[in-house]
């Protein structure tokens, strides 16, 4: 919460304003949870007036949903970047892997409040849970296609259970703290990513041919 008196703060321009609007309302839904954080509650971590909140936001809607965006956004940027850091199919599988593991892990993030919140039955909400899985999905049913001979509607519906199950997985070990570090669980996901990728036909190869070598 800021301590400085109003008059005596610099003005912001207002992409900088409305980034520290983001940046308290993260800080304050991750700790409250959505339902629970009131606008009063961000305006005041954030150090401005309400109205400056809405003159920014429509709403508190307006605001998580502004937040789930970037969280969405930056996810499929960083997913693109790992399927271009190297030209080794089971390095860029487990870059993949890495990816959520990394965001769940990184304070911050904002990850967790996108994909662990009870906020997904929100239409708006639900809509851009359901982009962001099939971007993903697209994003590593290249990298499927690349590996396989799968024709390319194969190709997505595999590459949608692949970000599934790095999702799932990064979620279940951010939400049960153990002794079971990010690098084992994240080499555990990987095998078992690139074992299933292994059972299907390589680039080439028929399924016949697969299943008879």
């Amino acid at each position: 919460m800021s301590t400085t008196p109003p008059e005596n703060r610099p003005r912001l321009r207002r992409d900088q304003r409305r980034a520290q609007l983001l940046g308290a309302a993260l800080d304050a839904f991750s700790e409250g949870g959505y339902h629970q954080t009131l606008m009063d509650d961000i305006a005041e971590r954030a150090g401005v007036s309400k109205p400056v909140l809405y003159q920014h936001f429509d709403s508190k809607l307006d605001l998580y949903l502004a937040i789930a965006r970037g969280v969405a956004d930056e996810v499929l940027t960083t997913l693109s970047g790992a399927l271009a850091s190297s030209d080794s199919n089971p390095e860029r599988v487990r870059a993949c892997v890495a990816t959520f593991f990394d965001f769940v892990d990184r304070p911050g993030s904002g990850f967790p409040l996108l994909f662990a919140s009870d906020m997904g039955q929100e239409p708006a909400v639900a809509a851009l849970l359901e982009e962001t899985r099939r971007a993903s999905g697209d994003a590593l049913a290249a990298e499927v296609a690349e590996a396989t001979s799968l024709p390319r509607e194969e190709a997505v519906l595999v590459g949608m259970a692949l970000a599934g199950v790095a999702q799932t997985a990064a979620m279940h070990w951010y939400q049960s703290p153990g002794d079971l570090s990010k690098e084992r669980a994240t080499d555990l996901v990987v095998a078992l990513a690139w074992g299933g990728l292994d059972g299907l036909p390589v680039e080439g190869e028929t399924e016949e041919q697969h299943d008879a070598g």
